[in-house]
């Protein structure tokens, strides 16, 4: 911190203020131990803070309390009506929030001031933001205050520009990084620089089709490919290259229960399978005397209990939906 460790109480500044002891009534059940120097700065915290008091010594004693709680939300609350009323310096205040979000990467009221901040100082602020999004993210990927807080400043303030790239960047990285594919999604159906999902689909099938025929069992891209054409199931059975993939990895593992329930969609909203595929899907057939006369869809579902079995009642219910024209 940039202050020396002691106590408000010892401040010159302070000399005037009257603690205000936690009112815990006059039988507390079960009393928190609090540590010394917690009580003494809240006390301190609290004697401002009832007092409304806006000033440079109530700013100081916020981040000490913010220090001791990174995550007391009156705190920060005050602290911001501080700032407003003393004209802060915000680009300051930028970098102190920041040195506090690296030790706790994942506190609610931290991400809330650093929007408010970013918000206030504007599009010229961005680029700046993603860069410490990125610091973070490269040490949990998966931190969702920080990815909401990059998918926010892409919507509020821009830096569209290299999103896509980083997204790539990232799933080369791993390819099982489902905050990547959801990201990679708000991307090309939001940006207004590549046109929307209309003008990014054939590209990003492509993509994906590629991404699952490398890693079959990843289950990201099975649904980020079907998320390509959400809402135009007619689109998505038309597209040849998608009961393809289904074919390519089912001829290789015909218990693949991603490819299996893509293709059971399919066929329920109309697909019309190939010789090729009905040969692939035979001994599926076959395996069980009781799908010998059934249509392929009832087939694939059946097999679908077997091989998922945490959803067997999912899809014995998908079952009843299932038409009998279906062959």
């Amino acid at each position: 911190m940039e202050h020396a460790k002691s106590g408000p109480g010892s401040w010159p500044e302070m000399a005037d203020v009257v603690p205000v002891p936690q009112d815990d009534g006059p039988s507390p059940v079960v009393p928190i131990a609090y540590r010394d120097d917690f009580r003494e700065v809240m006390d301190y915290f609290r004697a401002l803070y009832l007092a409304g008091e806006r000033s440079p010594r109530a700013l100081r004693l916020t981040a000490e309390a913010i220090e001791v709680n990174p995550g007391n939300y009156t705190v920060w609350h005050f602290r911001r009506l501080i700032l407003e009323a003393l004209d802060y310096d915000l680009l300051q205040e930028m970098n102190f929030v920041e040195k506090i979000a690296e030790c706790n990467p994942k506190n609610y009221q931290i991400w809330h001031h650093k929007r408010w901040l970013a918000e206030k100082l504007g599009p010229d602020v961005a680029n700046k933001e993603h860069e410490f999004t990125m610091k973070i993210l490269a040490l949990d990927a998966k931190n969702y205050h920080a990815w909401s807080h990059r998918q926010w400043v892409l919507q509020t303030l821009g830096g569209w520009e290299s999103e896509l790239q980083y997204c790539n960047q990232l799933l080369e990285e791993d390819i099982f990084n489902n905050s990547a594919w959801n990201q990679r999604y708000l991307v090309i159906t939001r940006s207004p620089l590549l046109g929307g999902l209309m003008a990014m689909r054939d590209s990003e099938v492509h993509y994906t089709i590629e991404a699952i025929l490398a890693n079959p069992q990843n289950e990201s891209p099975w649904r980020y490919l079907r998320g390509l054409y959400k809402g135009e199931n007619n689109l998505l059975v038309a597209d040849e290259r998608i009961s393809d993939v289904c074919l390519k990895v089912l001829k290789n593992d015909w218990s693949c229960v991603f490819a299996l329930s893509l293709l059971l969609d399919l066929l329920r909203s109309g697909l019309q399978p190939s010789d090729e595929l009905k040969a692939t899907l035979e001994p599926i057939r076959n395996s069980n005397p009781e799908m010998a006369d059934a249509d392929l869809a009832t087939a694939v579902c059946c097999t679908l209990q077997k091989c998922d079995p945490l959803r067997v009642n999912y899809w014995s219910w998908y079952k009843t939906t299932l038409s009998s024209q279906i062959s």
